[in-house]
């Protein structure tokens, strides 16, 4: 499991040109799972997600957590996290987990942020979104299920 987290000023999802969902400030978390992953590592990684000191205290340090900025957040699905470009110039995808295993992972990720969090807003899993976002930082970093087991 992948998720590229980004911390954000706002951010939006747009379906069928109408805004499907919108947060303040707080998380833009786009996530993507490959056939190993299961509840148990989703579990692992929504702890440490909701743990992270990303947020910039009042003396410019990352200290702050997405509690302590009562921050929001927004999911978006996103398979291309496990896109492979070792070989040609087109990026596979044999790497991502199959959509109808993927959607029921991502579902049950939404519903342990919402119980463990609070509310969330997410994108429609496997529509054709378009999602924009005003980075804070910026501050982009990736939480990979391999280097969370590993320890």
């Amino acid at each position: 499991m992948r998720i590229v987290i980004t911390t954000v000023l706002n951010a939006e999802i747009v379906i069928d040109q109408k805004i499907h969902s919108s947060i303040g400030r707080g998380y833009c978390l786009l996530v993507g799972f490959t056939p190993s992953d299961n509840e148990q590592i989703v579990d692992k990684m929504v702890d440490k997600l909701l743990s992270l000191r990303v947020f910039m205290d009042d003396k410019g340090l990352t200290n702050l957590s997405i509690y302590d900025v009562k921050g929001e957040i927004i999911t978006v699905s996103q398979f291309t996290l496990y896109a492979d470009l070792s070989k040609g110039r087109r990026p596979s995808f044999t790497k991502a987990m199959r959509p109808e295993e993927a959607q029921a992972l991502y579902e049950y990720f939404n519903e342990q942020l919402r119980q463990k969090f609070g509310p969330i807003v997410t994108g429609v899993f496997g529509a054709d979104m378009k999602v924009s976002s005003v980075n804070d930082g910026p501050f982009t970093v990736i939480l990979d299920s391999e280097d969370i087991i590993k320890k």
